[in-house]
């Protein structure tokens, strides 16, 4: 082998060591997918007419529950009222009865027709006897039939809120309704046969039922920023139910949830967020939709968007608009998940 060609074949070799070595650098220097910059809600009013409808709604029709189940408790108590009054009353009728037969005796009578002063005192201690107990049984029934007009105004006051969240519930519904100005979607993403969503584990309330305000406190551990409690334990049962695909939560934005820290993006694809999904990848969105609308009360969901489409709490599905024909806009690559 000459001179020349030895050198031909070092420099081939050079040149191929040179191009392995740039294909790791970039390998290792290629930066993680980005999650999609799209601004769900569309606009800032938009997101935050969606955000004060979804949760007046749901905050009232938790009230609402809460309210019904005082009324049945309430009833409860109305009926052993009722049942003590009647009780009370029989009794109360049978004692009235008795201090009438003793009253023809009389003190007067009492002391005319004693034999003795131990005959006079035992007829007086009875008419006593008859005067105590003909008062307590008076004073018992007015008191039981007091409770029951307590727990009458109770009702009464229960049915009042009722009818006020009821009203609440269908104003938010309303304002959800122009705020989207849609018409109704073609249907709600299909689930797979016979796949009926886990049961998520529910996120803490306050004793009215409704959600508390979070800030955003617990680092997020699909970036470097934050979320609330209640987003972290969204997300952290999505993945105990087997959607482990890439996700996205916090990012910085001018509007929105997600620098709230109330907001994850789920992708459809296993490592990215690519393109328009299809097939496998399409499924697996359709079902995580429909395990997160399962799940929305426990979750205290907002508001989910997939496919073209957005889900609210009493609403159901909407067309959804808002995008410019791309894939992250659109939400065809990715399902947006917003909890309160």
């Amino acid at each position: 082998m000459t001179v020349a060609q030895i050198a031909r074949r070092w420099a081939l070799l050079i040149v191929c060591a040179v191009v392995a070595i740039a294909a790791v650098v970039v390998s290792m220097s290629a930066p993680a997918p980005a999650a999609p910059t799209d601004a769900e809600g569309g606009n800032p009013a938009l997101a935050s007419a969606l955000d004060r409808a979804s949760r007046g709604y749901t905050e009232a029709r938790a009230k609402l529950a809460a309210s019904r189940a005082r009324q049945t408790e309430l009833q409860k108590r109305q009926r052993i009222a009722e049942q003590r009054v009647a009780e009370l009353s029989k009794g109360a009728t049978t004692v009235a009865s008795e201090a009438y037969r003793g009253s023809k005796l009389g003190a007067l009578n009492a002391g005319l027709t004693s034999t003795s002063v131990g005959d006079y005192l035992a007829k007086s201690a009875f008419l006593d006897q008859l005067s105590h107990r003909n008062s307590e049984a008076l004073a018992a029934l007015s008191k039981a039939r007091a409770a029951l007009a307590d727990e009458k105004r109770r009702i009464d006051t229960e049915v009042t809120l009722q009818q006020a969240q009821e009203s609440l519930m269908a104003k938010r519904k309303a304002d959800a309704e122009r705020a989207l100005n849609s018409s109704r979607g073609s249907g709600s993403p299909e689930t797979l046969s016979g796949s009926a969503p886990r049961a998520a584990r529910g996120a803490p309330r306050r004793a009215d039922g409704t959600f508390a305000p979070q800030g955003c406190t617990i680092d997020d551990p699909t970036s470097s920023g934050c979320l609330t409690p209640r987003a972290l334990n969204a997300l952290q049962q999505a993945k105990a139910a087997g959607f482990t695909h890439f996700v996205a939560c916090f990012r910085g934005a001018s509007f929105g949830e997600h620098p709230k820290g109330r907001a994850c993006d789920f992708a459809a694809a296993r490592t990215t967020f690519g393109g328009v999904a299809t097939g496998a990848e399409k499924d697996y969105g359709n079902r995580l939709a429909a395990y997160f609308i399962a799940n929305s009360d426990r979750l205290g969901v907002l508001y989910v968007i997939w496919f073209r489409r957005i889900w609210l709490p009493g609403i159901g599905w909407r067309a959804y608009t808002r995008g410019v024909g791309t894939p992250s806009s659109d939400h065809t690559n990715h399902v947006h998940l917003s909890v309160q």
